[in-house]
């Protein structure tokens, strides 16, 4: 007689947050663009009241789209406690396909969701992001009808519906109260944002004051009044969700640069 094929662990529906701020659910999805394009929408949403906080089409998801989100998330509420989402190699790496993250060795996303003091935690089926899957099924129905009617020819215009149109009229219909009162938001009261929610990368400099970066990159430090020489120093690259670049020796910034690597003068701010 054949053995009984073993039937996998009875799942019980997990109940919601009680308070905002306590888990911070994100995902992304493709949706149809205009002209044949594929965007990803990218939503950062609540699990205590279903709100999404953040709604945004970028052309690929990944480690800055993911970063942007949170920002929104932060600049809009406050820090939360603990991040929720897939296993999507921005947020985990995962040594076998399949198979547990690796909560050691962290990805940019993760690096930055420590230096915030925020937990995160891998979902390990569709089923565990069940109120994420289904919102994400409604706006694959709604967004497409919603953005012809409007008229919408370009990623830009599509992004202020979102923010102007689509998010509100999703939340009035689908948010929920949250099951307590209270919140988990802290206000955020640790400066700019920029130098945290970013990629990271360890260099050393090399003998002509360059920094070496990627795809033949090469970010000049300039001269320096308080050190001579930084040949051989190591220094962090950090990359924003602006795309602009800059260069720390330990606590102190060398300089900013634009995504192309030119140097930026002081407190210059670059346009959204």
């Amino acid at each position: 007689m054949v053995p009984a094929k073993a039937r996998g662990a009875h799942r019980k529906r997990r109940e919601r947050s009680p308070w905002p701020g306590l888990r911070i659910h994100q995902d992304g999805s493709t949706h149809e663009g205009v002209a044949g394009q594929q965007w990803d929408l990218i939503v950062t949403m609540d699990d205590a009241t279903n709100e999404p906080y953040s709604m945004f089409f970028v052309e690929e998801e990944g480690t800055m789209s993911s970063l942007q989100g949170v920002r929104e998330v932060i600049e809009l509420r406050g820090l939360f406690s603990t991040f929720y989402s897939d296993r999507g190699s921005h947020y985990w790496p995962t040594p076998e396909a399949g198979g547990k993250v690796d909560q050691q060795n962290l990805a940019p996303f993760g690096q930055a969701m420590k230096r915030l003091g925020i937990e995160m935690i891998a979902a390990y089926s569709p089923e565990a992001r069940g109120r994420s899957e289904r919102r994400f099924r409604t706006h694959q129905d709604r967004l497409p009808r919603e953005r012809a009617l409007a008229g919408i020819t370009d990623r830009a215009d599509a992004n202020r519906y979102l923010t102007e149109v689509y998010r509100p009229a999703f939340n009035a219909e689908f948010m929920q109260p949250a099951m307590e009162e209270g919140s988990a938001f802290v206000g955020w009261i640790g400066g700019a944002l920029d130098d945290l929610l970013c990629e990271r990368f360890e260099r050393t400099v090399g003998n002509d004051h360059c920094v070496s970066l990627e795809r033949r990159m090469n970010l000049q430090i300039p001269a320096d009044r308080h050190r001579c020489r930084y040949v051989k120093a190591k220094v962090a690259v950090l990359r924003r969700t602006d795309h602009t670049l800059a260069i720390l020796h330990g606590p102190r910034k060398l300089a900013d640069y634009d995504e192309a690597g030119k140097v930026m003068p002081p407190n210059l701010k670059v346009a959204a």
